[in-house]
């Protein structure tokens, strides 16, 4: 399975907006500049996510983005189906399949991709910004 910059940026975006909204929108704007990510290519993304229901936007002086649920309510696996649409490792088509291949689809493919999207359901927003804000404390700094 590969995931695009789509889901790579969305990720990074969603992830800095919860850092940087204490109770604001946050725009895109600074969005893009704190991540080095085109502006228009980050309206592409928030267009999805906003038709997901992961986010919300407002217009006008104070407009910007919010996370339309809390993020212990939003997991990786449902940002990444809003971007990326179902991940799957190999697409199966049993339509067209002998026994031996019926059989991998089963007992294989399936369980791989059954795998996949179950580690990305099991975790939460919340908990990836954490260990975000965890591991760069973490980080010394020597003169």
């Amino acid at each position: 399975m590969k995931i695009s910059t789509k889901g790579r940026y969305g990720l990074r975006a969603l992830i800095d907006l919860v850092i940087n909204s204490e109770n604001e929108s946050v725009t895109l704007k600074a969005i893009s500049e704190r991540q080095e990510i085109s502006e228009r290519y980050l309206e592409q993304i928030f267009s999805l996510l906003r038709k997901a229901s992961i986010i919300i936007g407002r217009k006008g002086a104070q407009g910007g983005y919010t996370l339309a649920k809390s993020t212990q309510e939003i997991t990786i696996g449902e940002i990444l189906r809003a971007l990326e649409g179902e991940s799957f490792l190999i697409d199966i088509n049993d339509e067209k399949c002998n026994d031996i291949e019926s059989f991998i689809n089963n007992n294989l493919w399936s369980e791989i991709n059954t795998k996949i999207n179950n580690y990305f359901n099991s975790i939460t927003l919340k908990e990836f910004v954490e260990k975000y804000k965890s591991e760069k404390e973490e980080i010394i700094y020597y003169i």
